[in-house]
């Protein structure tokens, strides 16, 4: 069975399959990298609450990076977010974003009970 919350005409935030949440992408605002990596590990916290999730469960996590310039403080507010232990495969890979103020967008697969 596929379950999707909060569908809309482009997306769902989230979509259950198999024991298997998939978060859409997350995209923030602010003036730094640090300020928007942080609000997108808060949305993305709350996501994962919402699918009956967590941080430890966490599968896969694809980064795009506007500028790889911005990897050191990406991964300062990261590093400081992922449980001990539960670090999960994570790609990082430079792209432009939909919006030239966007410096970072996540995308989240982890696993439910």
């Amino acid at each position: 069975m596929i379950e999707r919350i909060e569908t809309g005409e482009r997306s769902s935030k989230i979509v259950k399959h198999n024991g298997v949440a998939y978060l859409t992408g997350q995209v923030a605002e602010g003036n730094t990298i640090e300020i928007q990596v942080q609000t997108c590990l808060d949305k993305i916290d709350a996501l994962l609450i919402k699918a009956g999730s967590s941080r430890e469960k966490m599968l896969r996590v694809t980064v795009w990076l506007a500028d790889m310039d911005d990897f050191a403080g990406l991964n300062a507010v990261w590093n400081a977010w992922v449980p001990s232990g539960h670090a999960p495969a994570r790609a990082c890979v430079n792209a432009k974003l939909a919006r030239a103020e966007l410096k970072v967008e996540f995308m989240v697969d982890a696993a439910y009970e």
